[in-house]
């Protein structure tokens, strides 16, 4: 019988429960991210656009205001003169247009990436559910939204009185000015604004985007009845049962690779077997690195950058390879076998120090039978 505590969702969701709800179209987003972005890149757009902008409507307007009485009273010429103007005005802002089209695209995955799924699309009956709707309707999630609405409500109007009494003096001087001059510093002045308040949506857009993410990973959340299934599930699954078995061996292969110039010596076949000892004078030599082939090509390559010396004795290293697992001591069997090689090593030092005769280096080595591998 299971506890209550399995039955908590108190477990971060793994990567194949993030995967699965990718696959159903279930994401994190931030609209606040994507409203933000289109509206700086917009600012930022017609901030260096704008003025052209501007000046291609002023002089529609004064190209419709300037119709003579003969155009006025032609209906084919008012179309005409309409297809002029129409054509003009998109002809000013198709680059924004286009452009804030790629960028609506991109705001919307900049959260949660690329993610096109038919599962998404297609109709489910629960979102019918009256019930689910008025629980939807008092959620959290709902009062965070209503927060947010306020709070975008406090600084949007907050700007606009900002800017009213920040700009009284130029708005008091239009209505002086004549009808040009006027709409160019309307205008000016509305893209001012336009552009402050999209800045002053960043600070909600920080706030909103980690939040999302936690809201997203608190509703994937797990139990540990969960999580035992689907580790139970995972290690029966031969794929995952091999890419566990690869990844020990790259793990094993690394730490053994880190470990040779550490070594006091590494016996070698010498090109078949390669292993690497460790002799720290109160236990038994430890086997630190071995392999064949090209790993034990490796360890030799390694070794020999490290000056760790090498000893070829090929009985030996077969022994030791056969006999001994990774960060074990040596049986017990192959202490005199490895007490001379340790010892030719001793002397070898003393020799290079000249504190010594040059040893002799041993080719005969006393392993038993059970320990031997041909």
């Amino acid at each position: 019988m299971m506890s209550d505590s399995d039955q908590e969702k108190t477990e971060q969701p793994t990567a194949k429960r993030l995967e699965q709800a990718r696959e159903k179209g279930d994401v994190p987003r931030s609209r606040e991210l994507s409203t933000t972005v289109l509206l700086v890149i917009c600012g930022c757009f017609m901030l260096f656009f704008g003025q052209r902008i501007v000046e291609v409507f002023i002089q529609l307007m004064r190209f419709n205001l300037s119709i003579d009485k003969a155009a006025s009273s032609d209906p084919m010429m008012m179309f005409a003169h309409l297809e002029v103007t129409v054509k003009e005005a998109l002809m000013s802002i198709m680059g924004l247009l286009i452009g804030l089209a790629f960028v609506a695209i991109a705001a919307s995955v900049l959260m949660g990436g690329w993610n096109f799924t038919l599962e998404a699309l297609q109709p489910k009956l629960s979102k019918l559910n009256p019930l689910a709707g008025i629980k939807r309707m008092f959620s959290i999630n709902s009062l965070v939204e209503l927060v947010k609405s306020f709070a975008k409500f406090a600084v949007v109007a907050g700007m606009a009185i900002y800017m009213i009494r920040s700009d009284q003096d130029q708005l008091m001087l239009m209505a002086r000015q004549d009808i040009m001059t006027s709409m160019a510093n309307g205008l000016e002045l509305l893209l001012w604004g336009f552009i402050w308040l999209a800045c002053s949506l960043v600070l909600i857009t920080l706030i909103d985007v980690p939040y999302q993410q936690y809201q997203y990973m608190q509703k994937l959340k797990m139990t540990k009845q969960e999580v035992k299934e689907e580790m139970k599930n995972a290690e029966g699954n031969p794929e995952i049962k091999g890419r566990i078995r690869r990844l020990q061996r790259e793990m094993t292969f690394r730490r053994m690779m880190s470990n040779v110039p550490k070594a006091d010596v590494v016996i070698t076949n010498p090109t078949h077997y390669a292993v690497a000892l460790q002799y720290t004078g109160h236990k038994a030599p430890v086997l630190v690195a071995k392999g064949e082939e090209l790993v034990a090509a490796k360890i030799r390559e390694i070794a020999d950058a490290h000056k760790v010396p090498i000893i070829s004795a090929p009985a030996l290293a077969r022994s030791v390879y056969y006999n001994t697992e990774i960060d074990q001591e040596i049986p017990s069997g192959l202490y005199m076998a490895v007490a001379q090689v340790l010892a030719y090593i001793t002397h070898l030092k003393a020799w290079k120090r000249r504190q010594g005769p040059k040893p002799v280096e041993p080719k005969q080595f006393d392993i038993p039978s059970e320990l031997r591998h041909e």
